[in-house]
């Protein structure tokens, strides 16, 4: 999938839990959609040689349910080392973080999300799939990527909304 999907997911996650002490709103907001998207870093994989389908390959362990939790308890660290709500702040970014290996789930290409790792690299698929799997690298950036990306824009429309839905305004 595109960051774009897992880009909304980080924006109304950060709408809907709010701010907390000692963020702004876009330092918080940023956090949360870094989170969403971090697992997509594993792409690096293939720049090393590590295979697709090896436990450390794309869409393997750092796409993991374990991975995300134990993300979240860095950021838990990070978070009481700073002062800020660290329990807060660690449940939102490990639930963004854990929502990414779910939402690839729901693609139509690969091999699947190594969910279960450590326990087991078996890959898998969501039983409905409706979201195109999209070009690695360069070629996102094609006709065919830009036409993916703007088919998931709209797909996760709701969640940017949400994002992007304006705050009331105190009256007094």
């Amino acid at each position: 999938m595109p960051s774009v999907g897992h880009v909304a997911v980080g924006l109304a996650a950060a709408r809907l839990k709010g701010i907390p002490d000692g963020f702004t709103t876009w330092s918080w907001a940023s956090l949360l959609v870094v989170l969403s998207a971090l697992p997509d870093v594993d792409v690096v994989a293939f720049l090393l040689g590590i295979p697709y389908g090896a436990p450390f390959g794309h869409r393997g362990a750092i796409h993991s349910l374990a991975f995300a939790l134990l993300v979240g308890i860095v950021v838990w660290a990070g978070a009481r080392r700073l002062r800020l709500p660290a329990v807060p702040v660690a449940v939102t970014g490990c639930l963004v973080m854990a929502s990414h290996g779910l939402l690839d789930t729901l693609t139509d290409g690969g091999k699947g999300i190594a969910l279960l790792w450590p326990f087991t690299n078996a890959r898998y698929f969501a039983p409905w799939r409706p979201i195109p799997v999209a070009p690695i690298g360069a070629r996102l950036f094609s006709r065919y990527g830009i036409s993916l990306m703007a088919y998931e824009a709209l797909l996760f429309l709701p969640g940017f909304v949400v994002a992007a839905w304006p705050r009331r305004l105190n009256r007094t």
